[in-house]
């Protein structure tokens, strides 16, 4: 799923059997280790690598405001983990971001619900509305409405951005909706053994359009009619106003492609974008951090009298980019971005400003610190999974880890695609697919209706061949009874 936004890509997306998302997840756990030293525990959830869960993600805290979907507690003293926890012990826990790397699952016991309009917190007692909601009497509106609908029992809430203007009958049938969920999930907990799975958060197509569409969004685009029938379902049911912007493309040309979408995906793999202004930045991912460095390049200003009227439009211009790249390429933790060394401390404000109004779009919480006199900015995003650069490469064999080759299942997707391009062409009949080994086995083993799928899609006569010379990512499309090389043709450029 590709977001839009003034026609650029800015976030990507997926979903894939290999590639399973959990945050959000609810499981019956069994307490591994408790550290004292830490004050954290080790929790077995059955995913293969222990949680970890601080202290600070087992009692409740509470705050007078709230962002979208999460409170955030701040650090009070709190009773020692040794005496909340025992080894072996049995406890509810959610997950709140990803295994990343050698790292399991970050968990918290303070489990949320998120709906269209509200959270359920069931261990708080605390009403909070999202920070985007600013209008003062709105806000004192909807914490009256949520007093009058909550139990007597302690329950918490947050309203979230798109509660803004709820009226009563909606409120009160999604809290219903989401404390029903809750008892459910507390059933399954007392009837299941640890460690077990007792909920599952909802899949891409209804989290993402539960979380973000809204009448901001012009268009809503699916190319598959079976999907596009399960969003309009899910829509009539949550807001029926916004059905009539769900659209079904039917066109041959991928829908992708119709876009450049591709192409910008292409973008997020690469160390080097270019600015509209002629300069670029360089994006380096290491363990510790990523780095962002920003360069005029052929920009040179008028007459190149003013330079640090140039210096100021780069900088700028890469202040856009820098906030657009953490939300395509999904990058968490720690940012470091080299702006070009600024002079004036007006202009130095001016770029923050610019950084901080483009980083105010991203739903991943995000900050980012002053502008050094060196021209530094130290950012940091929200991690909750591994970037797309993670996600989607692997460490090359051949290079001592020091590039990336697509996954198997990554290319079978670039496959899929360039084969719907040649379709869309009209110019071929039969096209023979040469891969990899790796490649071929994980079609056959993990795929096997792959070819006969993109044959009824397509319409053309495919066959897949293996062949040991070729890199683990790379792949030939040969055409016709003469088997024509016309890779190039329908294959998009390689990121790299």
């Amino acid at each position: 799923m590709a977001l839009m936004e003034d026609d650029r890509l800015v976030e990507l997306m997926l979903d894939r059997p290999d590639h399973g998302r959990i945050v959000g997840d609810i499981y019956l756990g069994r307490v591994e280790a408790v550290l004292p030293g830490i004050q954290a525990a080790f929790v077995d959830i059955g995913t293969g690598k222990a949680g970890f869960l601080h202290v600070s993600d087992l009692v409740s805290e509470e705050e007078d405001d709230d962002d979208d979907d999460d409170g955030n507690r701040r650090s009070r003293k709190l009773p020692p983990i040794q005496d909340q926890l025992q080894k072996g012990e049995s406890v509810i826990v959610q997950v709140t971001k990803e295994p990343i790397s050698t790292k399991g699952p970050r968990l918290t016991a303070q489990v949320s619900l998120p709906g269209r309009f509200l959270v359920y917190m069931p261990f708080s007692s605390h009403v909070g509305v999202s920070r985007k909601i600013e209008e003062r009497e709105e806000r004192i509106r909807l914490r009256e409405l949520a007093r009058e609908i909550l139990p007597d029992e302690p329950v918490g809430l947050i309203i979230r951005t798109v509660g803004e203007e709820l009226d009563r009958p909606k409120f009160q049938r999604e809290f219903q909706r989401l404390h029903s969920t809750w008892k459910k999930i507390q059933r399954r907990a007392r009837s299941s053994r640890a460690p077990s799975r007792i909920h599952s958060e909802a899949q891409l197509i209804s989290g993402v359009i539960r979380d973000l569409f809204s009448d901001r969004f012009d268009a809503l685009i699916v190319d598959n009619a079976e999907v596009h029938q399960e969003i309009v379902d899910y829509v009539e049911s949550m807001d029926p106003d916004l059905v009539g912007r769900v659209q079904l493309d039917k066109d041959s040309v991928p829908l992708f492609d119709r876009y450049d979408i591709e192409e910008e995906i292409g973008e997020a793999f690469g160390r080097r974008v270019g600015l509209s202004s002629g300069g670029y930045i360089i994006v380096e991912p290491t363990e510790a951090l990523v780095s962002i460095d920003v360069n005029t390049g052929k920009f040179t200003g008028k007459g190149r009298k003013d330079p640090e009227e140039t210096i100021l439009r780069t900088n700028l211009d890469a202040a856009r980019e820098v906030a657009r790249q953490l939300r395509l390429r999904d990058i968490g933790g720690i940012v470091v971005a080299d702006f070009i060394d600024m002079e004036s401390q007006e202009n130095r404000d001016r770029v923050l400003h610019e950084l901080r109004s483009h980083l105010g779009r991203d739903r991943a919480r995000t900050k980012a610190f002053a502008v050094s006199e060196l021209g530094l900015v130290e950012m940091t995003r929200q991690r909750v999974r591994p970037s797309l650069f993670q996600t989607l490469t692997r460490a090359c064999e051949h290079c001592d880890g020091t590039g990336r080759v697509f996954t198997p299942p990554t290319v079978v997707r670039r496959v899929e695609r360039s084969l719907k391009r040649a379709a869309a062409s009209g110019e071929e009949q039969t096209i023979v697919v040469r891969v990899h080994p790796e490649v071929a086995l994980h079609v056959m083993e993990e795929e096997p209706e792959f070819l006969d799928r993109v044959q009824r899609r397509v319409s053309l006569e495919l066959e897949l061949r293996d062949d040991p010379l070729l890199r683990e990512d790379e792949f030939r499309l040969l055409s016709g009874p003469a088997e024509t090389d016309v890779t190039q043709r329908y294959v998009t450029r390689q990121p790299g």
